[in-house]
Order: C-alpha cells, then sequence, then structure tokens
C-alpha cells in the first residue's frame, strides 16, 4: 500500500480510503439501512488488513445505519486503532444552533468513538456555510479541536467553484474533499479548485473516482476497445484509479467497495501506483477517453441516493441509470431493467414510473450536483417510459398479483 502524508500534519494516511455509503445490503437497494453486515465487516477488514487505515462516511448514510454499523460491527477487535476515522455533520438538516452539538455528540456514540480523525462539513455551498458561520460553526469547530474530540477539520463539497474558493479562504482548513475523475476534471471545484486549496496546504480527498461504479461496470464499447489497444493491459477502473493517484496534490482517494474481488484489484493498484507515474501516451488515453464519455452523458448523477426517498416513492438514481445506460450501453438492457423495477416490481403494485412525479421538487432541493431533476425525467419518460414499456408494466404487475395468490391459497 501507498501512503501520502496530509500536509500540515505527520500522519501518512494509505492512498486508497474506504467509502462506507454503498456498503452491501441485505434489501431495499444500494442505500438501505439493511446493511448486510458480516459481508460488510469481512469486506472493510479485508481492505484494513491489506494496509486501507481510512475509513469515510457520514451521518445520513444507508439512512442512518452506516455510522452505527461501524461502531458496533467494524471498530472493534484492535481495529479502531488501526484506522483513522471521518465522517460529517450533516449541515443541510441544521436548522439551529443547538442542533450542531446534538448532531456531533450522536455520531460520537454512534461510532463509540472518544474522538473522531477527520470531521467535515458535509456537502458545503456558500449559502449553507455562511448560515453554518451564523450558527457559530466556527467556534464550535474551534472547541471540537481544542478538546480532542476531533483531530482535524475539513468539509466536502458539492457546488461551484467560486463558492469552494470563498469557503477555502474563510477558515484554516486542513482539508476538502471534493468530486474528481475522469470525466469531472472540470466539475464543481475541479481541478482549479484542488490547485487552490493544495497551494493553501490543505489535502485533498477525491470522492466518486469511478463515478458511482459508471466508468467500470459497463465501460461503453468505444472506451473498452481504447484500453484493449492499449500495450499495458489494464481494466477501466485501474485506468481511472491510477489517473487520480497520478496527481500528487490528492491525499488520498475514496472507493466504495463492496465487492472480495474490486477490493483486492483496488489495493493492488494502489500499492504500485507512485505520483506522475503515468506516461504522455497514457495521458492520452485518458483524454480520449474523457471525449467519448462526454459525448455519452445524459445526466450527470453519480447514484449517492441524497435525492431520496422520494415523496411518490421513484427511485430517482435508478431511473438516471438507465437513462445512462441507455445511451452509454445497451438500450433493450438499460429499458427492460427500467421497466422490471420501475414499473413491475413495486411493492403496492402500482407503477413508480418518473411519471407518478408530484412535482414537488423535495429532490432538487437536496442533489448536490444540482440536477434539474424534473426536467431530467422528461428524457426518461421519452426513451424509457413510452406506451410499450406501460402495458409490459402493466402485464407484468398483473401476472406477478396472480402469482402471489396462488401461491398464498397453497399455502
Amino acid at each position: 500500500m501507498q501512503y501520502r502524508t496530509m500536509p500540515n500534519s505527520d500522519e501518512k494516511l494509505s492512498v486508497l480510503g474506504y467509502g462506507c455509503m454503498r456498503l452491501p445490503t441485505k434489501a431495499g437497494g444500494p442505500h438501505s439501512s439493511i446493511i448486510n453486515k458480516d459481508l460488510a465487516k469481512t469486506q472493510i477488514r479485508l481492505a484494513i488488513d491489506n494496509g486501507v487505515n481510512y475509513i469515510d462516511t457520514a451521518y445520513p448514510y444507508h439512512m442512518g445505519a452506516s455510522e452505527s454499523f461501524l461502531g458496533e460491527v467494524v471498530l472493534k477487535d484492535g481495529y479502531r486503532e488501526k484506522v483513522k476515522v471521518a465522517s460529517k455533520l450533516p449541515c443541510f438538516f441544521v436548522k439551529k444552533k443547538e442542533q450542531i452539538e446534538e448532531y456531533f455528540e450522536k455520531q460520537l456514540k454512534k461510532l463509540q468513538v472518544e474522538y473522531i480523525d477527520y470531521y467535515l462539513m458535509h456537502a458545503l455551498n456558500y449559502e449553507t456555510w455562511r448560515r453554518m458561520v451564523d450558527f457559530g460553526i466556527i467556534e464550535f469547530m474551534d472547541k471540537i479541536k481544542k478538546e480532542g474530540k476531533v483531530k482535524h477539520l475539513g468539509f466536502s463539497f458539492h457546488a461551484e467553484l467560486e463558492d469552494f474558493i470563498k469557503i477555502v479562504d474563510e477558515y484554516d482548513w486542513e482539508f476538502a474533499q471534493v468530486q474528481y475523475n475522469i470525466i469531472d476534471q472540470n466539475y464543481q471545484a475541479g481541478i482549479e479548485g484542488i490547485e487552490y486549496a493544495y497551494k493553501k496546504g490543505m489535502g485533498i480527498i477525491v470522492m466518486e473516482p469511478l463515478r458511482g461504479g459508471a466508468l467500470t461496470s459497463k465501460a461503453p464499447k468505444r472506451v473498452v476497445d481504447l484500453y484493449n489497444k492499449q500495450e499495458v493491459k489494464r481494466t477501466p477502473a485501474e485506468w481511472a484509479l491510477r489517473w487520480i493517484w497520478n496527481n500528487p496534490m490528492v491525499t488520498l482517494l475514496l472507493s466504495g467497495m463492496n465487492n472480495e474481488e474490486h477490493i483486492l484489484e483496488n489495493i493492488r493498484v494502489a500499492s504500485e501506483t507512485l505520483p506522475n507515474s503515468l506516461t504522455k501516451v497514457d495521458l492520452r488515453i485518458i483524454d480520449e477517453v474523457k471525449t467519448i464519455y462526454d459525448s455519452l452523458l445524459q445526466v450527470n448523477c453519480t447514484g449517492c441516493g441524497y435525492c431520496m426517498p422520494c415523496p411518490a416513492e421513484i427511485n430517482i438514481p435508478s431511473a438516471f441509470k438507465n437513462l445512462n445506460d441507455y445511451h452509454m450501453f445497451s438500450k433493450t438492457s438499460a429499458w427492460l431493467n427500467h421497466v422490471q423495477h420501475a414499473g413491475i416490481r413495486t411493492k403496492d403494485g402500482k407503477s413508480h414510473f418518473t411519471s407518478v412525479c408530484i412535482d414537488c421538487g423535495a429532490c432538487e432541493t437536496k442533489c448536490p450536483q444540482n440536477i434539474q431533476i424534473r426536467q431530467e425525467f422528461k428524457h426518461v419518460r421519452k426513451h424509457l417510459e413510452g406506451p410499450l414499456s406501460r402495458v409490459v408494466a402493466w402485464g407484468g404487475r398483473k401476472f406477478y398479483t396472480r402469482k402471489k395468490k396462488k401461491k398464498s391459497k397453497v399455502e
């Protein structure tokens, strides 16, 4: 495992950090609170045993269950001493000054720790930051740092570059967490924001390095063909991770790993990749890959799930994933997946296509990517929810309803 030193600190952090937003679940989807604890514990400890020493979670992850799971299951048997724990204050939930300390103390209890190593203000934009300043967040951060309840203070960011620079300048931050990958080189804070924060002595933690898996699991044929032509054979994940670690300004990247094979691959690549190790040819290939993705991507959704739950029970991340898959991969496969999960496999026997949207806009206020979700729903309807989709969904629900009734009679 490669390690890099956090600026203004002598702490060496593994270049690969473990993100706990997409742990394996038993039911309810990828962001469910029903975590498969045995499997997740095995996977996280596998990573730690192989040198990963940075674990990242947050108050809302897995509908509030991620922190508790870490405290109850993972950070036992001497594993707390092996890792740096990072969590985040849910600034978007804070409506009054008193809630800041209330949330923080809850997090300490859920994690079952006396202190949090790396504590972040979660998903800041400048408006949220100024609201938190009015609530006394600066005094609170100084206080918990002085008391030893937090070792390092930073923030995660989902807004425009201008906001990022303002926030960086208004407090003596130690690190920032930003979205950065092959596609998002100039998105939100982007490389310009990374350079600005780095020059001020801040550590840089990268999130969404694989864009929620979109850069790996089903890479477009044009991308796969381009990678396969290269003399050195690498998976799409390896290309994407090496590109980020090639940047010496990056302290570490977070990967939401929930597959043992992927964990071991990421650890192998993290153990081999040094800063500035990619060749000019490698970098040219990445530029070509970005051009391909830019031409195909429809919605800038990473599948983070912050927009959920939807009052109309629309699975928004799934709908956008299917729309992107429709344009980047297999049209038939994406259409079938959307019809099956949004139109047929529903608990109440009703369609939960995007057409049932009640136009409340709640999802848009919570989206860190600032996606105009209701506007994008029109494209989902156009490509995935036409007349045939409705007929197939209606027939499928009828079929499964009759099947359930027959089964109950037999029992």
